[in-house]
């Protein structure tokens, strides 16, 4: 229990200084939320930065959205009139994690399995193949992989639709294959090198030894034990993706907090920026302390709170 509380305690810790620090950064950027090409008047700006408390010292504002945050109130958007922060989360993250959840059951599903094979074909044909892709995979940025693939089925073959619809499925599958590049490439490796490295334990050639059948020592023995590396990596990843890729969000229109968060800059929109950004952050938070709680279950003499630093 004193695991699970320390774990709590250090994670608020890690959002109030997450949240502090891009704050006061923000607040450090020349100009401001209604700094326009051309000039609002005077008094105009006035009025707006009255309405906002934006005209109040700096430390006042801070501790009014610190307050506003312990209530879970993320506070009213200065670019998009009449909404809060907590309405564009929550409209645009069933979108990002609808595309997110896809992508990370496509990450899973071929990298794990393609990285396992390429370990047990080490130094084969197909174990070449496998690496060749994966490095690929890993040097291609996904902006890259996202203009190609809308350039090459949407605009020469026609085969899906250029702009991003929620009710066509169709165009779910570029941003999620954009998604997926990398992390498909990385797990494979990752999975390769763990099994490798497992493969060559004492224990594995005790389990052989006394006429295991290469079956459970595989399953058993060796994936259990090669899929914690990967699990640690799974973590974060997951947060990552169903949070939204800013840039593969704006490259398909798709209406999700990634594109909002990236509007939110280019407006400066301060409570976007940090309420999007605490979003994330709480979010990457929970999945590394699940993933903390899987290991106990993947490997139990691995314990909570005695786990070896990575």
């Amino acid at each position: 229990m004193n695991y699970y509380v320390k774990r709590v305690l250090s994670a608020i810790l890690t959002l109030i200084i997450i949240t502090t620090l891009t704050f006061f950064m923000m607040r450090a950027i020349p100009g401001g939320p209604f700094t326009r090409e051309r000039s609002l008047p005077v008094e105009i700006e006035n009025a707006l930065l009255a309405k906002y408390n934006l005209d109040a010292p700096i430390f006042e504002q801070y501790v009014d959205y610190m307050t506003d945050l312990a209530q879970l109130k993320l506070g009213p958007s200065f670019s998009l009139k009449g909404f809060t922060v907590n309405d564009i989360i929550s409209e645009g993250f069933p979108v990002t994690a609808t595309i997110g959840f896809f992508a990370v059951i496509l990450i899973i599903l071929v990298g794990i399995p393609i990285g396992i094979i390429s370990a047990l074909k080490q130094n084969k044909p197909i174990d070449y193949i496998v690496m060749i892709f994966a490095t690929l995979g890993v040097t291609i940025p996904s902006f890259i992989v996202a203009t190609l693939f809308l350039y090459i089925f949407g605009v020469k073959l026609g085969a899906v639709p250029i702009l991003f619809r929620a009710d066509n499925v169709l165009t779910y599958i570029g941003p999620v294959l954009a998604l997926t590049g990398y992390s498909v490439s990385f797990v494979a490796r990752l999975t390769r090198s763990s099994m490798l490295e497992v493969l060559q334990q004492d224990y594995i050639r005790t389990a052989r030894a006394n006429g295991i059948s290469e079956f459970k020592v595989l399953s058993k023995h060796a994936l259990k034990n090669a899929l914690i590396p990967v699990i640690t990596y799974l973590g974060p990843m997951i947060a990552a993706i169903l949070t939204g890729s800013f840039v593969v969000e704006n490259v398909f229109a798709v209406p999700g907090i990634g594109q909002k968060f990236v509007e939110g800059v280019t407006n400066r929109d301060y409570t976007l920026i940090v309420g999007v950004t605490v979003f994330y952050a709480a979010f990457y938070i929970i999945m590394v302390l699940i993933v903390d709680v899987l290991y106990s279950f993947i490997d139990p003499r691995i314990k909570l709170g005695k786990r070896r630093a990575d």
